[in-house]
């Protein structure tokens, strides 16, 4: 299934997250598009990646998680303070995390000229979280190479 929603004209989607809230169990996530390279070197076009049954994208937002009822309420105490009637039980995935989602459980749609799908987190297969310490050693081992461009 796929939407359209109309582009107001503004700059980059990342500007405007905030206008998408994303409810209940779900996960909106930027899916890799395009070819993909194989252990041998060898570069798959769209056309065959798009065949298989899961695909992979960048987590970008989560909803509040699955509801369950608060136990903490009671609508029998009507002096005490109100609380909320249910609570949500947090999800795994998280912004920027990378995910393996089955492709039949997807809902594809297009805001500010930028591609995004919403699965069920049940859809999700597997997590890849980038730690700090991660991208600090990538950080330091690009930095080598300018230092070695440098250097010459």
């Amino acid at each position: 299934m796929r939407f359209q929603f109309e582009d107001n004209g503004l700059n980059t989607w990342l500007e405007h997250m905030d206008e998408i809230i994303i409810v209940g169990d779900r996960v909106l996530i930027r899916p890799d598009d395009g070819e993909r390279q194989t252990k041998t070197g060898l570069y798959l076009p769209a056309t065959v990646v798009d065949q298989d049954n899961v695909n992979v994208g960048q987590v970008v937002r989560v909803g509040p998680g699955y509801v369950i009822p608060n136990p903490e309420y009671s609508d029998s105490e009507t002096w005490a303070p109100s609380k909320n009637v249910v609570r949500y039980l947090p999800l795994q995935a998280q912004p920027g995390d990378t995910a393996f989602f089955l492709r039949k459980e997807m809902i594809q749609f297009t805001f500010k000229e930028e591609n995004f799908v919403i699965v069920p987190h049940s859809a999700i297969l597997a997590l890849v979280r980038t730690t700090a310490d991660d991208i600090l050693n990538e950080l330091e081992d690009n930095l080598g190479d300018l230092d070695d461009l440098i250097d010459t």
